[in-house]
């Protein structure tokens, strides 16, 4: 990847300003350091060649680097599906702590999201990605070593804390440390990244947990995080490059604490609502959910019109790439979450598979989304934003033919008779999700890039929540009544609603892709 240039806004050590005084040659050190008299005409004089700093850029290391680090918290969201039942036996959870395993990451993760974005801008990209390297690798240990359920809860959370630290600052990087043409294609990649990512997550948990390495069982699908998270902390000290907005923005304490109520109102009880069986404070917090979303709105609106620094600018949404792309990311992230949870619990106790074959009965998506992501930025060349059109309708014929794979051949299935379906829906996927992320970010500024990629990520990260929760909640409640074939087949066709809305947004994108 050739090294491209970034603003120089985002240049952290000061260059000499136009006109200012300029040093005096001197072979002595002291002497170097005291200024002369510019003459008269140096106002109109641009600053010395030796005098410029070239701008951070990020080598193809540096980009895999900070990948490597996003993909980390992607993973960790889904790898734990698999190894769920697995966790009930060994920790005697019940279905109210497993699901608060995954709600409690999810939803630490999703609310403090954008505030990790802003803090990178704050105190540097490279700084913050470091520092939720290693807090990642020690809340992954103290995950891997919990003794018991309500443990492993508190660890969780601590880890969606962590992710929430270092996956802002991968896209911040991408975002400040490339321009033109090459940023394009490390968007593209990131975007790929977070596909595959996801899928690659409960593939891996599958085959942990079937391995039992040295007795570990399925605390292996943590700690094998900690040596992961160590060699990219040691990549990153070599190749990723400081960044920081110039002019950072201060902490916007309202809006952070507003924003983090509506999250948690909405997210929680629609995760635990089903398993508590709908108690009072359930309903009580869907009813203030709105109420919080609307006061985060109108704060951040008064913050901007006043000069302050809201944690979320409405002038970031009112740009048409950005907003066009985080209302399509909305719905196919929700069918997203919700396909990849309701799948992996079906097939481990609907078909019976062991955590391996339910692991590797995504192995099919998982090429195909890689594959399709590879072609992608061919297809957004020559087809523009018709290539997410095209992948969301290929999505909806995979669907529709994995809906009807598991209406005719239930319960003898097994992982090959699913790879078709399974095929259609990985190229759909990776034909809409990278291209996406590019469209989001293509027109933010370098100097907003920490609240753009925070802003992108909050999005993606609530709506997979949310599908978890939806779908879900949907799926497990059918398959008390009308069994769990036909709650799948049910759930597969809700979401194919999500990729109407997908399909519909998706005229609204840019027509061109830059």
């Amino acid at each position: 990847m050739d090294p491209t240039l970034t603003s120089r806004a985002e240049v952290l050590p000061r260059v000499t300003r136009i006109g200012a005084p300029t040093p005096a040659p001197s072979p002595s050190p002291s002497s170097r350091s005291a200024p002369t008299k510019a003459p008269a005409k140096a106002s109109t004089e641009t600053p010395t060649k030796a005098s410029k700093v070239p701008a951070p850029t990020l080598s193809a290391l540096g980009l895999l680097t900070v990948l490597l680090g996003a993909a980390l918290p992607m993973v960790d969201f889904f790898i734990v599906n698999v190894a769920l039942p697995t966790i009930d036996r060994d920790l005697d959870a019940g279905p109210a702590v497993l699901e608060m395993v995954v709600a409690g990451y999810g939803v630490a993760y999703a609310v403090l999201l954008v505030l990790g974005g802003r803090l990178g801008d704050m105190f540097g990209r490279r700084n913050l990605f470091l520092w939720g390297l290693a807090t990642f690798a020690l809340t992954s240990l103290a995950c891997g070593l919990a003794p018991s359920a309500w443990t492993l809860v508190a660890a969780r959370v601590a880890q969606g804390a962590a992710s929430a630290l270092l996956l802002p600052q991968a896209l911040a990087t991408i975002q400040s440390a490339t321009s033109g043409s090459s940023r394009g294609k490390a968007l593209s990649y990131y975007g790929a990244t977070a596909g595959i990512a996801s899928v690659v997550g409960q593939v891996l948990g599958g085959v942990l947990v079937s391995a039992d390495i040295a007795g570990s069982g399925w605390r292996s699908i943590f700690l094998v995080n900690v040596p992961i998270a160590a060699v990219a902390l040691v990549l990153a000290l070599r190749s990723v490059p400081e960044t920081r907005s110039a002019h950072p923005a201060r902490i916007d304490r309202s809006g952070t604490v507003l924003l983090a109520v509506t999250l948690i109102t909405l997210l929680l009880p629609l995760t635990e609502g089903r398993a508590a069986g709908w108690p009072l404070w359930s309903w009580v917090l869907l009813g203030i959910s709105p109420f919080a979303a609307a006061a985060f709105v109108a704060v951040e609106r008064h913050g901007e019109r006043t000069g302050g620094s809201p944690l979320l600018p409405p002038s970031l949404v009112r740009i048409h790439s950005v907003r066009s792309g985080l209302l399509l990311i909305l719905p196919f992230c929700i069918g997203f979450g919700g396909f990849m949870f309701v799948l992996a619990v079906a097939m481990q106790d609907g078909l019976h598979f062991g955590a391996l074959a339910a692991g590797g009965a995504l192995a099919p998506l998982c090429a195909a989304f890689f594959a399709a992501s590879l072609l992608g930025p061919r297809a957004v060349a020559r087809f523009g934003r018709r290539t997410v059109t095209g992948g969301s309708l290929l999505q909806g014929v995979g669907l529709l033919v994995l809906a009807g794979t598991f209406l005719s051949g239930w319960p003898h299935l097994g992982i090959w008779a699913l790879a078709p379906g399974m095929v259609l829906v990985g190229f759909g996927q990776g034909f809409v999700l990278p291209v996406v992320f590019r469209i989001v970010l293509s027109e933010v500024p370098p100097a907003q890039a920490g609240v753009g990629g925070g802003s992108l990520a909050t999005t993606q990260q609530s709506s997979l929540a949310l599908g978890v929760a939806t779908l879900g909640t949907l799926f497990l409640t059918l398959s008390t009544s009308v069994g769990i074939r036909d709650a799948l087949v049910w759930t597969l066709l809700a979401q194919l609603l999500t990729v109407v809305a997908t399909t519909a947004l998706s005229t609204r994108l840019p027509r061109a892709v830059v």
